[in-house]
């Protein structure tokens, strides 16, 4: 989904009837947020997970059995996971093993003491009907900068949890954070570098994450209208917005609720309800800062292709 940028002066989306917008075309993927409980407490987290945070919270298998077979009943494709740290949520295991008997999954993880202390129980896991996949982040190929924002120690504890997982049988992935001034493909170079000699395949899959900000934070960037979303978009690259074809699931004040997606979970104005069908009824309005990400870099949370 890489396109043309236009230079925009940014305009508080208040001021304006004419936002862009995506309109929904199926269920592809769903997504459930774990909660914001984590056991890192990174100062530049999107979601502003920490140990304890309960902005939203954990989620139990009671909660998501109904939307994951309200998904099936919608041909959903895959099943997603994010937090916060999933392995911290008690049911996570149990929710996996229920999600995966219907339909494939990923889980985005930090890979670090939560998953290295269950690993006996997740590696029970290579063995459900459909396969499960981890994507683990480690947000720079220096040990150092790493960990001067996750901890320290946790650069080599996320390594050990990659290759855990890998050498277990699943599939998996990695993220990382995008570096403005440098070159991305030199970047995942670096990358390459480390995980051979890490003893992990080098050409396993790189996602490059921009600096999103962190929950509730008022950033002002170019406006998205609609003539952007007609001009600088076509058809195929505005299906291919996450918006388009996948839903978040989170838990709040006791209820599950749907969002358009997992980087907007911090405005209101995305709570879709309660319903899976309704929510894919709704017209998305591309106003939050976030949604500057996606039209610039391409940026997506998913890896469905």
């Amino acid at each position: 989904m890489t396109t043309p940028v236009p230079a925009l002066a940014p305009v508080p989306s208040s001021t304006a009837d004419d936002t862009g917008w995506i309109q929904p075309h199926a269920l592809d993927e769903l997504w459930f947020h774990t909660g914001t409980a984590c056991n890192l407490d990174c100062p530049f987290c999107l979601e502003g997970s920490r140990p304890g945070d309960d902005r939203l919270q954990r989620i139990t298998l009671a909660d998501v059995r109904p939307l994951i077979d309200a998904a099936v009943g919608l041909d959903v494709r895959q099943f997603s996971f994010t937090g916060g740290e999933p392995f911290v949520v008690k049911d996570m295991v149990a929710i996996l093993e229920y999600a995966a008997s219907f339909r494939p999954c990923l889980v985005l993880t930090n890979g670090t003491a939560p998953v290295v202390r269950r690993l006996t129980q997740i590696r029970k896991l290579a063995g459900t009907a459909h396969p499960i996949a981890f994507r683990v982040s480690i947000d720079f190929p220096d040990e150092a900068r790493h960990d001067a924002g996750r901890g320290a120690g946790n650069f080599r504890l996320a390594l050990q949890g990659l290759r855990a997982l890998h050498k277990a049988g699943f599939a998996v992935s990695l993220a990382r954070q995008m570096q403005p001034g440098r070159d991305e493909a030199d970047v995942d170079r670096e990358f390459r570098q480390l995980l051979a000699a890490e003893g992990l395949p080098a050409g396993l899959r790189i996602v490059p994450f921009p600096d999103f900000g962190i929950p509730g934070e008022a950033r002002q960037v170019p406006r998205i209208t609609e003539d952007c979303m007609t001009r600088y978009q076509t058809e195929a690259t505005r299906r291919a917005f996450m918006c388009a074809f996948s839903k978040m699931a989170v838990k709040q004040g006791g209820r599950m609720r749907i969002y358009a997606c997992t980087l907007v979970d911090d405005d209101p104005r995305y709570d879709q309800g309660d319903s899976l069908a309704d929510a894919l009824r709704a017209r998305v309005l591309l106003h939050h800062h976030r949604c500057y990400s996606c039209f610039k870099y391409g940026s997506s949370c998913s890896e469905l292709g």
